[in-house]
């Protein structure tokens, strides 16, 4: 017994000098590659850093005209914010979906990348996107051309064929929407513009 509490200081002064070294020599490891390399400029012979900072967006508050504006302004918003994670994975799959096709000649991969990619936008959003309004549709439109630069119409003819996007087309126009649309952030899609501004 009176053995046992002689080692016990023993052991304890042991294990803290033990983990005093050892915390000590992974400090000096992770201290040992202390730069970060960054961009500079040289202006009279003297280096500078610099980073480049994104724009960023600042807007008073709104006032609207009445209560008729308000809820206007509040639906539109709430329809932007509801397509607005589609049509940003519809960027990200068209993206990667043009680089899997550049990196073959071959039409039938081509066409069976472009048939994999429908099928598993179809699986995980058909149901989803079957509920959208049709204001939400015509918001969506817009905000695809916006993304990837090209209107729905030209995507539907690029992956799937004429046909295709001419059927689509005029299924759209029963409904009111147009899917050849381009997006106009500074004239009639000025408000969708800003409220995206606001999110992003």
């Amino acid at each position: 017994m009176l053995k046992m509490k002689h080692k016990k200081p023993f052991y304890l002064f042991f294990l803290t000098c033990f983990l005093t070294v050892f915390s000590n020599f992974a400090l000096a490891q992770s201290v040992k590659n202390d730069t970060i390399m960054v961009r500079g400029v040289i202006i009279d012979g003297d280096t500078i850093p610099y980073q480049y900072i994104s724009v960023i967006n600042i807007y008073a508050e709104r006032k609207f005209k009445n209560r008729r504006a308000f809820e206007k302004y509040s639906k539109l918003r709430r329809d932007v914010l509801k397509v607005w994670p589609y049509a940003k994975i519809t960027e990200k799959k068209f993206n990667d979906l043009a680089i899997q096709l550049g990196m073959t000649n071959d039409e039938r991969v081509k066409k069976a990348l472009i048939n994999k990619t429908e099928k598993e936008i179809k699986a995980r959003f058909e149901g989803e996107l079957k509920n959208l309004t049709i204001n939400q549709g015509r918001i969506l439109i817009k905000l695809i051309d916006r993304q990837t630069g090209n209107t729905s119409y030209v995507l539907l003819e690029e992956l799937k064929g004429n046909l295709s996007a001419f059927f689509w087309q005029s299924l759209a126009r029963l409904f009111g929407n147009n899917l050849k649309a381009h997006y106009d952030p500074n004239g009639e899609d000025a408000e969708i513009e800003k409220i995206i501004k606001t999110i992003e």
